[in-house]
């Protein structure tokens, strides 16, 4: 075989490995009027909003346009941290200066205790250098989309949004789904 087909079929073989892939942001209405935002990262953004539009459909949604959803949520900064050996109190006297909006308790994936600092998106680079600054490092550090108003609902409907949401999750192209379910 000649050398330049050898290496030709290298290269496409390579150009294979190497896709290009977007990150793309999916808005819509689950059952019960849920509004869900879908991030995903795709190298076929065809096949994902398909695939996208499936799930919503068959778990009694609808997908929308862009801009459809995404006012109802902020686009922040959320950063876990333990707490151990630190005041809450003074943590948030700290911080404040470096964009801190929020801070509050909750559990990690263990039951153990976190704290959760948010930012706006714009304020996330200044916290995390504060952050370092500080000697603190998080447990974890990303984007949220964090609803404005919530939705309260029985039991037996919240259980359809979620079912709507797992099959979401479970597609490859998605990378982090979020509602505004109380």
């Amino acid at each position: 075989m000649p050398k330049d087909r050898v290496e030709a079929a290298v290269k496409r073989a390579m150009g294979k490995e190497m896709a290009n892939y977007e990150e793309l942001l999916y808005e819509g209405y689950g059952p019960h009027g849920v509004a869900i935002l879908v991030e995903t990262a795709t190298d076929n953004p065809t096949r994902t909003v398909a695939n996208i539009r499936a799930h919503f459909n068959k778990g009694n949604g609808n997908l929308g346009n862009s801009g459809s959803v995404s006012f109802q949520f902020r686009k922040m900064g959320t950063f876990k941290l333990k707490p151990e050996g630190r005041s809450p109190d003074e943590l948030e006297l700290e911080l404040i200066d470096f964009g801190l909006e929020e801070m509050g308790e909750s559990t990690g994936e263990n039951n153990e205790p976190v704290l959760v600092l948010r930012t706006a998106f714009n304020d996330f680079g200044i916290m995390q250098k504060a952050l370092e600054e500080k000697n603190i490092i998080p447990i974890s550090a990303e984007s949220e989309w964090i609803p404005i108003n919530t939705v309260d609902l029985p039991e037996s409907q919240a259980q359809e949004v979620l079912k709507l949401v797992d099959k979401l999750e479970e597609d490859e192209d998605v990378q982090k789904v979020f509602n505004n379910l109380l």
